[in-house]
């Protein structure tokens, strides 16, 4: 293969919260991390988040009107983020997720590399799931294959895990000592459930609130361990990995709570992220002495408190690594960029359930 120098990539991500997008630069040849640059976000007003809440759990051909509105949202807010940056060589744009439904073989993430290319005169590399999904995926997750490139940065020399808490949450199983992400054992990947979405849908139901600040609220409660065992007897716990989960497909969790009060249904929404991990545990090919807790859910002492009690092995924010847990998403996106104009693969049947390393993205240019 001729030589790839690094380039300097611009990942994009706006997760399921829909706070905003998040930008962060990655220098990288599509194999290994030579530099984490500059990041940014750019919050959505809250009209702009109210659009695209009303556009969640639609389809391509839903609601013609709401969803031309929020994709105005989106190309808009994406773009006003990359104007920021200089010198980018090629930007990562993830969309925002709108539906997710790895059964019937199909995901739905808002947004038009096309034109955000032209709006920013940067090369842009887009719908990085849709191809792994024909390839029998389940189209997530898809930031396993940066985790590695992270750990072979940080120097890991034994098996670790890397948890990721956003709306929901997914765990990366990760053995450094081997070449390649797509390697046999190198990887495993999957959902573990929800995480942040249904406190945070309390928080905004109840009080008004996006979410529970340093799990404030929960830390005055008691949690009810019988509704979360409820919760482990759905079919979702005993499913082998690769799976894959929507943001609301436990949609119905603030119901399980809803005879209790506002700090014993946070303590108990607190805890079920980390009880969700716990319940998954069986399924790691290895019990990994050492976790690595990055995206929101990282931020709540309540949750880690939680996470030390319920997993084996020894729990720490990613930022013990060098690493920023609130940009790891971003900077996934960027990497995996630069290995799909490489045309390198984004996921393994480890991570996605694909039958053989799949490549992904489309890439558009000014």
């Amino acid at each position: 293969m001729a030589e790839f120098k690094p380039i300097r990539a611009l990942g994009l991500m706006s997760g399921t919260s829909m706070d905003g997008v998040d930008g962060a630069v990655l220098t990288t040849d599509g194999v290994s991390i030579q530099d984490f640059g500059e990041s940014a976000f750019r919050p959505f007003t809250k009209a702009e988040a109210d659009i695209l809440r009303a556009a969640q759990g639609l389809w391509p051909g839903d609601d013609p009107d709401i969803l031309a509105a929020a994709l105005d949202v989106v190309q808009s807010a994406h773009a006003d983020l990359v104007l920021e940056f200089d010198n980018i060589d090629l930007v990562g744009f993830h969309g925002q997720t709108l539906n997710h439904d790895p059964d019937k073989a199909r995901t739905f993430q808002l947004g038009d590399g096309a034109d955000l290319a032209q709006r920013t005169g940067i090369p842009t590399v887009w719908d990085f799931r849709s191809n792994d999904m024909v390839q029998g995926g389940q189209g997530a997750p898809l930031a396993p294959f940066f985790h590695f490139a992270c750990a072979k940065w940080a120097g890991l020399d034994a098996p670790a895990a890397f948890l990721n808490l956003g709306g929901v949450g997914n765990v990366t199983l990760i053995d450094p000592s081997k070449d390649t992400p797509e390697a046999i054992g190198a990887l495993m990947a999957f959902d573990t459930g929800p995480a942040n979405a249904p406190l945070n849908d309390l928080m905004t139901a109840r009080l008004g609130k996006d979410y529970d600040e340093n799990g404030a609220l929960a830390a005055r409660g008691r949690v009810d361990e019988t509704i979360l065992t409820r919760v482990f007897q759905r079919p979702f716990f005993a499913q082998k990995p690769p799976k894959s989960l929507d943001r609301h497909d436990f949609h119905d969790a603030l119901q399980l709570v809803q005879n209790l009060s506002d700090a014993d249904a946070a303590a108990t929404l607190t805890a079920l992220p980390a009880a969700c991990v716990a319940a998954n545990q069986s399924h790691l090919t290895l019990q990994p002495e050492n976790w690595y807790i990055c995206g929101g859910g990282a931020q709540n002492p309540v949750i880690m408190r939680e996470l030390s009690k319920r997993l084996s092995g020894t729990v720490h924010q990613i930022e013990t690594l060098g690493l920023d847990g609130d940009m790891l998403e971003a900077q996934a996106f960027a990497y995996l960029a630069v290995r799909s104009q490489r045309g390198l693969p984004l996921s393994s049947p480890a991570t996605t359930g694909c039958k053989a390393p799949a490549l992904g993205g489309q890439f558009s240019t000014p």
